[in-house]
């Protein structure tokens, strides 16, 4: 397994519809492990495939927060096939936004149909923490960015910050 670089806004590639995994193969299943892998380091809580690069629909997802009690779902092709009048608001961060934090109102609870590694069709309906991230990284399939939710002064502002991030990371003696 490997970690894998995480793309950062602006790059073009968030920004690109994902197309369908057709084949299941060896390299999907590698690449989903070394998502888990590179997700578990940032640490995140889920990573979709455009954040790395890939513009497949493919996304990891672990909503625990103990290392001991992992509880990791790897999904490809996911469709929600329905969702909550009820919403929800929670604190969203993005491994492709660093450092960035917004509340955004999602629906509580939504039913999702998927295949796992293995090809085999699943269905999940599930609320709370689970469906907020689910549905964040699935925005990313799309091509959308949960800084797409903000007024669009938030949004560069946002951006901009990032940027600086970076830079820093990148070199720190700037």
């Amino acid at each position: 397994m490997a970690i894998l670089p995480i793309l950062t806004v602006p790059d073009k590639i968030l920004r690109e519809k994902c197309r369908p995994v057709t084949s299941i193969t060896d390299d999907h299943r590698r690449l989903l492990d070394d998502m888990l892998e590179t997700m578990y380091d940032a640490p995140g809580v889920g990573l979709a495939a455009p954040q790395i690069g890939v513009v497949e629909r493919l996304l990891v997802v672990d909503p625990s927060r103990d290392d001991e009690n992992r509880q990791p779902m790897k999904i490809i092709n996911p469709e929600i096939l329905w969702q909550s009048n009820e919403i929800n608001v929670y604190n969203e961060g993005c491994l492709s936004i660093p450092e960035q934090f917004a509340d955004i109102e999602r629906p509580e609870r939504i039913k999702l149909r998927y295949l796992d590694e293995n090809g085999t069709p699943q269905e999940l309906e599930t609320g709370g923490f689970l469906a907020t991230v689910i549905q964040h990284e699935i925005d990313h399939l799309n091509g959308i960015m949960f800084i797409d939710y903000l007024s669009p002064l938030r949004r560069n502002m946002l951006i901009k910050k990032v940027q600086k991030i970076v830079k820093l990371r990148e070199d720190p003696d700037s």
